[in-house]
């Protein structure tokens, strides 16, 4: 089944779903044994439960190893179900993340509109119009 967008979130709504997939993302395949081991709350045919309706929306997929079923994730379908979501949102950051990417790349930002925008009550521009940011133990360079 493709994965959509409703589909996905209507999967990652649930945090029991949400640490099973973290799990998998971080530690590879696990058997539903192992996936159980993480939650002492659940009794493994809760966690079985959670792993059926996560494959069927194809966020998992699951493989016969003897008399165990282990369970992998599927990041193309994650990634499908939340791309064309997320789309629609980029323009509100990408500008964030061009300004961010300066810094990194220069040291400094090209543009003093943009890092006066970023100045406000975190900090002030130095001389070379680099952002000088407060913290707690004083003043550093962004």
């Amino acid at each position: 089944m493709p994965c959509n967008s409703d589909v996905v979130f209507r999967m990652l709504a649930d945090p029991t779903r949400r640490l099973v997939l973290d799990l998998l993302a971080e530690r590879g395949p696990m058997t539903v044994g192992q996936l159980a081991a993480e939650f002492p709350g659940l009794v493994a045919s809760g966690i079985s439960k959670h792993l059926m309706s996560l494959r069927a929306a194809g966020l998992v997929s699951a493989t016969r190893q003897g008399r165990q079923q282990v369970y992998e994730l599927e990041p193309d379908a994650l990634a499908a179900g939340l791309t064309p979501w997320i789309a629609k949102y980029e323009q509100y950051w990408s500008a964030g993340l061009e300004r961010l990417r300066e810094l990194a790349e220069n040291g400094c930002a090209k543009d003093r509109t943009s890092l006066e925008r970023m100045s406000d009550e975190r900090g002030f521009l130095d001389k070379k119009n680099c952002l000088i940011i407060r913290t707690s133990e004083g003043f550093c360079r962004d």
